[in-house]
């Protein structure tokens, strides 16, 4: 019982570690998802009273992304809150969990699987919309003002790999606190027999 016990306390530390080094993960793509449409998009746009006015053909999926990357953004930084107080309630230390150990850990795994769904519905929209941008004219574009030239679909495709870990991340805590539960209902079982025993 001591060996799992010292077993399941080093993975809860590595859990809880994890989720919020993948939070920060989620949080700096939330920061960068935008560069390669604000380098290659935002100068084709000369005319900032009229976005419709462009130099490139669906360059407006710049600025339609942009609602939906500051609402990205804020849901990352309340990952990062969610992803601390695990630390804050000691789940990466305490040896039995309490209900405050259990609402931090299902807090982080629902908001986890609610930002992923809601990311990836915007980012595929968003992606199809950038594969409608004039690429020929965007190059003609970028060779006449120096400006980035790229069809590159990287900072819509790696949301699939930053969001898979997250997920990952958020189950292995649940199934840590089901193993967690299950040890500590093993040791009250022992602790009674153990009590029967001295009556």
């Amino acid at each position: 019982m001591v060996i799992m016990y010292k077993k399941q306390l080093t993975v809860q530390r590595i859990l809880c570690l994890a989720a919020v080094i993948v939070s920060a993960i989620v949080f700096l793509y939330a920061l960068g998802i935008m560069t390669d449409l604000y380098d290659a998009l935002y100068d084709t746009m000369r005319n900032p009273n009229n976005i419709f006015q462009t130099d490139v053909a669906g360059s407006i999926v710049y600025y339609n992304m942009q609602e939906f990357n500051k609402v990205f953004l804020n849901y990352s930084i309340v990952l990062l809150v969610i992803g601390a107080f695990l630390y804050v309630t000691n789940t990466h230390s305490r040896r039995r969990y309490y209900i405050a150990n259990y609402a931090a850990i299902g807090l982080f795994a629902a908001f986890s699987v609610y930002l992923a769904i809601f990311a990836h519905r915007y980012i595929e929209i968003f992606k199809q919309q950038w594969l409608q941008v004039d690429f020929g004219a965007l190059k003609a574009h970028a060779e006449m003002w120096g400006t980035l030239y790229t069809e590159s679909t990287f900072w819509f495709d790696i949301h699939y790999l930053v969001f898979a870990l997250l997920l990952i991340v958020a189950c292995a805590l649940v199934a840590n606190a089901v193993w967690k539960n299950k040890l500590m209902k093993e040791e009250d079982q022992l602790v009674e027999e153990g009590r029967r025993v001295l009556q």
